[in-house]
This record gives structure tokens, C-alpha cells and sequence, in this order.
């Protein structure tokens, strides 16, 4: 619109373009949340038929870790030794603490 607009119709134009973000961003959000739940189907279904295993353990890191731990060593220390995260480091610690 080129022509001055009272403040009627400025309102106007601000509640439909408001109304008109709101229905993209909804839109958006249903997409969003049905290609997750389509990747997670089809994860689930690869899982089922032995073609989806994720990624491998690495065993001598997690050991390593695990002797660290063992030993006193802090959360810190171990990630900087390894580097790897420090849910790694939980998760090793959490089987550390149910096998000891």
C-alpha cells in the first residue's frame, strides 16, 4: 500500500501480519515435529532389522577412563587427559560405580 493509511488500517495491517507469523510459525513447528518423529520411526525400524547399531564403543578410551577414575582422579582431569566430554565421563563413572 502506497497511500498514507490511517491508524485504523495500520492496525489492521499489524494484526493480520501478526496473525500471519503466528500461522507460519505453527506451521513450522508442526513440520518440525513430524519429520523428528518420522526420523525417529525409521531409526527404530532400521534398529529392528539389524541395519541401524549407531556408533561403536571405543573401549580402550573408556577403560582408560575407568582406570582414571578408579584411581581418584577428577571429572576434570580425566576429560582434559582424554578429551572427551564430560558425559562420557558420566557414563563411565555411572558403570564404574555399579560394578564396584
Amino acid at each position: 500500500m502506497t497511500a498514507p493509511a490511517d491508524g485504523f488500517t495500520m492496525r489492521m495491517f499489524d494484526a493480520v501480519n501478526s496473525m500471519m507469523l503466528d500461522m507460519l510459525a505453527a506451521i513450522a513447528r508442526k513440520d518440525y515435529e513430524e519429520r523428528c518423529r518420522r526420523v525417529l520411526e525409521g531409526q527404530a525400524l532400521a534398529r529392528a532389522e539389524g541395519r541401524y547399531k549407531g556408533r561403536p564403543e571405543d573401549a580402550r578410551r573408556n577403560a582408560g577412563i575407568a582406570t582414571m577414575l578408579r584411581a581418584g582422579a577428577s571429572w576434570t582431569s580425566v576429560q582434559a587427559a582424554f578429551g572427551c566430554s564430560r558425559t562420557t565421563v558420566a557414563k563411565v563413572a555411572a558403570r564404574v560405580k555399579a560394578g564396584a
